[in-house]
């Protein structure tokens, strides 16, 4: 029998997908990425305890086997890895600590990292050369040094150790983005081997796209365009892009009238199928009165995210001759793209030469236009 166990830190959040389910249990090809970690780490570990979000254990022990151990996670992710060492049954020599977030890393990389303990070293972690020049930067943003380049490495998963060496760097209840540093603090040698570009992070959209590629799974492309305009209403606060304007007048509404986030959000429920603004946050609903635009575009990206769709890109256009968007257009993009989980969007304006609704000075408007991937 292997004397290596495996730990998969699992528990978490997927805020930045803007998904309604916890990162592990998002769908990478045919498999969720737990199941991806799991695959990975089976061939060569006699035991796996998976550190679930809490209340999706059940959810998670049901997709991976009675086989494997499954235990609540943490608050931190040394937290969870403690649950997990806590959990671990007989008598292992090595453990093997993995990142579920991290599930297309091979199974060849962890025998790799095995293969070098069993070799004598007592803590082993994969990483990669950088290619971009590094800056050690102030609190105000300002360079205060440049690290040498060759003698840095961005570290990944899985990272492995001996058990009780692994047991002593946690027991004093420290915290740390990686085991490797906390083995580091009590004195040990960390190995730093090869990585492996497959064992990225997946965080946000942006990488599920590239995990996907790299997969091999077929990737289809939807659009979508979305449409929106209010008439201006006085005593109504002004809302667009998500910002606060002061001192203009508002639009009337059923929500706050933010005609930019709106049409964002007809945009990317018409590339996924989902129906429009009317059909998800009509006057029918009314929880949904006086919703601000951050509110509808946060619960659209959820839906789309359920329905297996990514964000590639938002493009939106606002239409009117106020308020002059030039100077909070930055401040726009940002705050839009928090809202879709830290997808790519583009803000533009425009006016219609005193033609129509917007022209007139009597509303303001928008267009906007989506482009999701939906993978095979």
């Amino acid at each position: 029998m292997s004397q290596c166990a495996a730990i998969i830190a699992a528990a978490g959040s997927g805020e930045r997908f803007g998904a309604t389910l916890p990162k592990a249990l998002i769908t990478l090809g045919n498999r969720t990425l737990i199941e991806h970690a799991v695959a990975a780490l089976a061939p060569i570990a006699s035991e796996i305890v998976i550190c679930a979000p809490a209340g999706y254990e059940k959810q998670i022990q049901e997709l991976v086997g009675n086989d494997i151990t499954v235990v609540t996670g943490g608050t931190t992710r040394s937290d969870s890895v403690r649950a997990g060492i806590a959990a671990l049954t007989g008598t292992k020599k090595y453990v093997l600590v993995h990142d579920a977030a991290r599930s297309l890393a091979t199974t060849d990389l962890a025998e790799r990292v095995l293969a070098a303990l069993e070799k004598g070293e007592v803590a082993v972690i994969p990483g990669l050369e950088l290619i971009d020049t590094v800056k050690s930067v102030d609190a105000n943003g300002h360079v205060t040094a440049t690290p040498e380049r060759a003698t840095l490495r961005r570290v990944q998963t899985p990272q492995g150790f001996e058990l009780e060496v692994l047991k002593n760097a946690h027991a004093s209840g420290s915290d740390a983005t990686d085991d490797g540093a906390l083995v580091e603090a009590i004195g040990q040698k960390v190995l730093i081997i090869n990585g492996e570009a497959r064992a990225l992070k997946i965080t946000t959209p942006e990488d599920l796209a590239t995990a996907l590629s790299m997969l091999g799974t077929s990737s289809e492309f939807r659009t979508g365009v979305g449409v929106d305009a209010h008439q201006f209403a006085e005593g109504r606060e002004l809302w667009l892009a998500g910002l606060h304007w002061p001192n203009e007048t508002g639009v009337a509404g059923h929500s706050d009238g933010d005609v930019a986030a709106h049409a964002i959000c007809d945009a990317l429920f018409a590339a996924a199928q989902l129906g429009d603004l009317g059909t998800n946050f009509g006057t029918d609903k009314p929880e949904y009165a006086g919703a601000s635009g951050i509110t509808l575009l946060k619960e659209t990206l959820q839906k789309i995210t359920a329905a297996g769709y990514a964000i590639s890109n938002v493009t939106v256009q606002i239409i009117g001759n106020r308020p002059k968007l030039a100077g909070r257009r930055s401040e726009a993009i940002t705050t839009l793209s928090e809202a879709l989980g830290g997808a790519n969007v583009s803000v533009l304006a425009t006016t219609t030469d005193g033609m129509g609704l917007t022209g007139e000075g009597r509303g303001i408007a928008a267009i906007a236009s989506a482009l999701l991937i939906k993978q095979g």
